[in-house]
């Protein structure tokens, strides 16, 4: 079972995959959405109809830098719900600094101002682990804690995480 992908696809995504009959839908929100033509509720819990087997690499995107870095802030070491973290260069890309695995981290948005543009040793701000690219194993590892502050009730029936499974 993978765990990191939960709740990445847009409810706009999700709607175009049921009607291109890509997913099942499991369970739906209360909510609905509405054409001119047609009424239907949105998709909380899809499931893919065909496998489709992980990247080898994973993808370097904001959610998986998060993701790798436990949304926790890795200056203060503090955990903020998503919409408060930022992502930080460790060498400042006006420095130089690139925007990969290797230099980005996850950072709260007073930390991320107080270092600046500034290199870690100026600002005697320095990262709790050195940024680097994780495997998708680890992604999963880390899906476990999947959605930081936030789990709808649809989902807990199809989630197993720590649960003792029946014979």
């Amino acid at each position: 079972m993978s765990y990191f992908p939960l709740s990445i696809w847009s409810w706009q995504d999700a709607v175009k995959a049921v009607f291109l009959d890509r997913v099942s839908v499991l369970s739906e929100y209360e909510v609905e959405v509405h054409s001119p033509s047609l009424s239907m509720r949105l998709p909380s819990v899809i499931a893919l109809k065909d496998y489709i087997p992980a990247a080898r690499r994973p993808a370097f995107t904001r959610f998986n830098v998060f993701l790798r870095d436990a949304f926790a802030c890795q200056y203060c070491g503090g955990r903020q719900p998503t919409p408060d973290l930022t992502f930080d260069h460790v060498i400042p890309r006006c420095r130089g600094g690139r925007t990969t695995w290797e230099n980005v981290v996850t950072a709260c948005g007073p930390c991320n101002l107080r270092k600046g543009s500034r290199l870690p040793r100026e600002s005697k701000m320095y990262p709790r682990g050195a940024p680097r690219q994780p495997s998708t194993w680890e992604l999963q590892e880390n899906g476990r804690a999947f959605p930081p502050n936030y789990l709808h009730q649809s989902w807990r029936d199809f989630l197993y995480w720590d649960s003792e499974l029946e014979s």
